[in-house]
């Protein structure tokens, strides 16, 4: 989608010149990736950056935010932390793509199933699609079964079953999965119901973290009927934890819930920018993980490893997901306050620590494109349609700096309301 916003664009030219030399040489200048591309985003968004450091990052014209978007999630200390990336060099300096893994895989493994309650088990590859994948395949071998139950509209990746784009994917790739509502007890207990005897595994995000609405938190009622669908189906829960890896809770997103899946996949945060992911499961599924075939050049790479085992030991030590709680309420009441305060009815809806942003009655989202647009020229880097993320990095002071910014951006927005 594309919406014209009438407000003064920010002065990008570096930005603007990177983006066409970016259009001859890739197709369509950034493939595929919705959240952050151009066409998709206010006018003044960039593209493009330049570097991070702590809760800010810079574009390649110079410009300084406070930054809520933390690389789309994967920056969970902020950008460059101190032990993250000392654990990183010391690995280097050993080498990183061996000629197999190093002893830094099982470090890693073991302090995953030390750390995440249900996990018995891990296995790594570089992104959140390689670990969906894995999990789906991981259960159809268990159980020999065919059909995939997700929520609609959910993403769970960029392979064939997952993607919201279906340009060159065909209705063969997609037809053993099947649909229910999220958080609807009924609309998933009918899914079920239609496929019993078929299911392999039932695949759910902590939350709905859709984009375009608003979030919405998981019942207990609907966590425990998903949970106990899967065990009546002799299926496998997959929990998606993609998104929400290290934020919401270390022990995994639904153990306030008393509800453990099967399998959970983790990426993003994992090494808090460094690229890996991460399966783990339970026992049961053992042998299954054992005998699929998933791979890839770069996957026993040492130093992301390195460097997720560092991000997990952090987490841990300084409680992130309270941390990050703590940050995000603060930011929610002075954003919300703000919002009131220039006349707007304006929400934050989510958990704190990955909150999205929301106007009243703004279902062409013109109001969060103004506002987003305006907050880049405060110094604050928001989404108009996604989910956002706080890092451990986001300090009183950065809150209260980027709450300044905010202020400021509706005071803009509202003389052109």
């Amino acid at each position: 989608m594309s919406i014209v916003v009438e407000t003064p664009a920010w002065a990008l030219p570096r930005d603007q010149s990177v983006r066409a030399r970016a259009a001859a040489v890739v197709p369509g200048g950034m493939y595929g990736h919705m959240t952050a591309n151009a066409q998709n985003m206010p006018p003044s968004f960039p593209q493009f950056y330049d570097r991070g450091a702590g809760a800010y990052t810079w574009d390649v014209d110079g410009h300084r935010y406070v930054d809520f978007l933390c690389a789309f999630g994967p920056v969970l200390l902020g950008h460059r932390h101190e032990r993250v990336e000392a654990a990183v060099a010391a690995q280097a300096e050993r080498g990183d793509t061996l000629s197999g893994p190093s002893e830094r895989m099982v470090d890693l493994a073991e302090l995953l199933t030390e750390t995440v309650a249900h996990a018995d088990w891990a296995m790594f590859a570089k992104n959140g699609t390689d670990a969906t994948s894995a999990a789906v395949r991981v259960a159809r071998a268990a159980t020999g079964k065919r059909k995939l139950l997700k929520a609609s509209v959910a993403y769970h990746g960029a392979n064939d079953w997952f993607t919201p784009r279906t340009a060159g994917v065909t209705a063969e790739d997609r037809l053993n999965i099947v649909e229910f509502a999220y958080n609807d007890v009924a609309s998933l207990l009918e899914a079920v119901a239609e496929h019993t005897g078929d299911i392999a595994a039932i695949i759910v995000t902590p939350f709905r973290h859709d984009a375009f609405v608003e979030q919405e938190l998981a019942t207990a009622e609907f966590a425990r009927a998903v949970r106990e669908a899967a065990t009546r189906e002799g299926a496998a829960l997959i929990l998606d934890e993609v998104r929400t890896a290290l934020r919401l809770d270390v022990r995994g997103a639904w153990e306030h819930l008393g509800v453990r899946p099967d399998l959970t996949a983790f990426s993003k945060a994992l090494a808090n920018g460094h690229p890996v992911s991460a399966l783990v499961g339970v026992d049961a599924l053992r042998s299954a993980a054992a005998e699929v075939y998933v791979t890839g050049s770069f996957w026993f790479s040492a130093v992301p490893m390195a460097a997720a085992i560092a991000t997990i030991q952090e987490a841990v030590e300084i409680d992130a997901p309270a941390v990050i709680g703590r940050a995000g309420s603060r930011f929610k009441d002075g954003l919300e306050a703000a919002g009131r305060a220039a006349g707007f009815e304006v929400a934050l809806t989510g958990p704190v620590q990955m909150p999205m942003l929301n106007f009243a009655d703004d279902r062409d989202k013109k109001l969060a494109f103004a506002f987003t647009d305006a907050a880049l020229r405060h110094g604050v880097l928001l989404h108009p349609w996604h989910n956002m993320f706080v890092s451990a990095a986001h300090d009183d002071a950065v809150v209260d700096e980027a709450i300044a910014g905010v202020v400021a951006a509706f005071r803009e927005i509202a003389r052109t309301a």
